[in-house]
């Protein structure tokens, strides 16, 4: 069972910058493509970032294109995201998403595991 745990999250003000880590429980995780996606309140959840195994391609929803990026660590079973330029519609739960496939992906579907969620909350 893969199992993903966030951390990171809090409160920060518009224009500051966070770093989520998604820390993945499995012997294979350079065998996982991995997502961060989030839910706002009252909005269905939306996909923010994405990275193949190796780390070698990345995708980037376009509200967050250029602020964001996306990296991982297979040495440390952990992918990161690194928030800046943080503005207050970036406010939502955040969550990493893992799955065996070999290419980024965008879909939701697409992932098989999923952590809690982190809090990421941009004051105005």
């Amino acid at each position: 069972q893969v199992q993903l745990v966030e951390s990171g999250g809090g409160l920060v003000q518009a224009g500051g910058s966070l770093r989520l880590s998604c820390a993945v429980s499995t012997r294979t995780f350079s065998n996982y493509r991995m997502g961060w996606f989030r839910q706002a309140p009252g909005k269905e959840r939306e996909f923010v970032a994405a990275i193949n195994r190796s780390g070698g391609s990345t995708y980037y929803a376009d509200s967050v294109k250029g602020r964001f990026t996306i990296s991982r660590d297979n040495a440390k079973n952990t992918v990161y995201l690194q928030m800046n330029i943080l503005k207050p519609e970036d406010t939502a739960v955040y969550y990493c998403a893992a799955d065996s496939g070999s290419r980024v992906a965008v879909e939701a579907e697409k992932y098989d595991y999923w952590g809690q969620g982190t809090q990421v909350t941009v004051s105005s």
